[in-house]
């Protein structure tokens, strides 16, 4: 339900967006298994429940955005918390092509770097901490040959965004280190851990204006 991988990082997100960061420990188990979810104590979805429960009252929030696309295990279990919360499920990528969403959020300058790799065809050595741009044609030349999905959501991927529009600052990556799971020699399973990491300001810049008005003077 819940990505883990690199959540080392996590606050560094809400600095880079001057956002409020609300964390829970997941403390549940996946007990209910099914593609319909209902309450269940001790599942980790309730966990979930609890965590934006105590977001909206501190922050009168009306919706929640999640980023599922295929999913319909976790999508049941948002809208599910969702319903009990009075809050507006938006889930604006679900079902979306996703060719044409990987080369959309290329294009939207989204700098997402793979941190977690377990597929046919994703090698930790050669792939890890490559961006989706660096990723495009190849993911889309397994996505041929293997039936990989390009957006990782049959869990080929992970990845952790080092800097996009919404992010006032960006993240840096000081150092990391690869830790292998699973040494398959097929399909192994590897992930980066972050060991130091930064923020910076984004240069912003000239605005078009500028540009124009500088070019007619000298000319």
């Amino acid at each position: 339900m819940y990505q883990t991988v690199g959540h080392q990082a996590i606050d560094l997100y809400a600095e880079a967006m001057a956002l409020p960061l609300y964390r829970r420990t997941i403390r549940g188990r996946s007990l209910v298994i099914g593609q319909v979810y209902t309450k269940c104590e001790g599942d980790e979805v309730e966990d979930l429940y609890e965590l934006l429960k105590l977001v909206k009252e501190k922050e009168e929030v009306d919706g929640i955005s999640v980023g599922a696309i295929l999913s319909d295990y976790q999508h049941a279990r948002v809208q599910n918390v969702c319903k009990r919360l009075n809050l507006q499920l938006l889930a604006y990528l679900w079902q979306r092509n996703q060719e044409d969403l990987l080369r959309e959020m290329i294009a939207s300058n989204i700098q997402a770097v793979i941190i977690k790799v377990a597929a046919l065809g994703l090698d930790p050595d050669k792939h890890l901490g490559k961006t989706l741009d660096e990723m495009e044609p190849y993911l889309l030349e397994l996505s041929k040959k293997y039936g990989v999905h390009v957006c990782g959501e049959g869990g080929e991927y992970e990845t952790f965004t080092l800097d996009c529009p919404l992010f006032k600052k960006k993240i840096i990556v000081d150092s990391s280190e690869v830790v292998v799971h699973s040494a398959d020699a097929f399909a192994p399973v590897a992930y980066l851990r972050f060991l130091e990491l930064h923020l910076e300001d984004k240069v912003s810049p000239e605005p078009d204006n500028y540009k124009t008005s500088t070019y007619i003077h000298n000319f």
